[in-house]
């Protein structure tokens, strides 16, 4: 892939450097992460919802952070002493740690997490502030007010 240099935009451009930024983050090659696989689904107008496979990780070993639009999910396995003397002959089951990134647009909060059956799932709402929503200027054909307007601007 090709490398874009984004210099030129930032001499041009003011309050955009968050999103040339995220945009030369985003065209570098991937570091291959794999491992939590996850969903990324939307599940209502302004609602959407990751779901991560974390199989074997319980509430407590699984930390959920939120911070300049970036969401953060890591996982660490605390250490556990074999209480048995069983000798492992294939693990297949992942216990290293892991931290997975996500980059949240503008307004996005997240509002709720749950661990079920090995899949966290994190509930993410985008809330516009009333200041930003779009809203509709009615059109009134009475010249009444007009007049009044241009008597009280003269």
């Amino acid at each position: 892939m090709r490398h874009v240099d984004f210099a030129p935009l930032y001499r041009s451009t003011v309050g955009f450097d968050r999103v040339l930024t995220m945009l030369d983050t985003l065209a570098q090659p991937e570091q291959t992460q794999t491992y939590p696989p996850y969903n990324i689904e939307r599940t209502g107008e302004n609602t959407y919802r990751i779901t991560m496979a974390v199989a074997g990780f319980d509430e407590s070993e699984i930390a959920i952070e939120t911070r300049e639009h970036t969401l953060t999910v890591k996982g660490e396995k605390a250490d556990e002493q074999e209480q048995n003397d069983s000798e492992f002959l294939y693990r297949g089951i992942a216990k290293r740690a892991f931290e997975r990134r996500f980059q949240l647009a503008e307004h996005v909060e997240v509002t709720g997490a749950s661990l079920r059956n090995g899949l966290l799932h994190l509930d993410l709402v985008r809330e516009i502030p009333e200041a930003m929503k779009p809203r509709k200027i009615e059109i009134s054909s009475d010249t009444s007010k007009a007049k009044q307007i241009e008597a009280t601007a003269a």
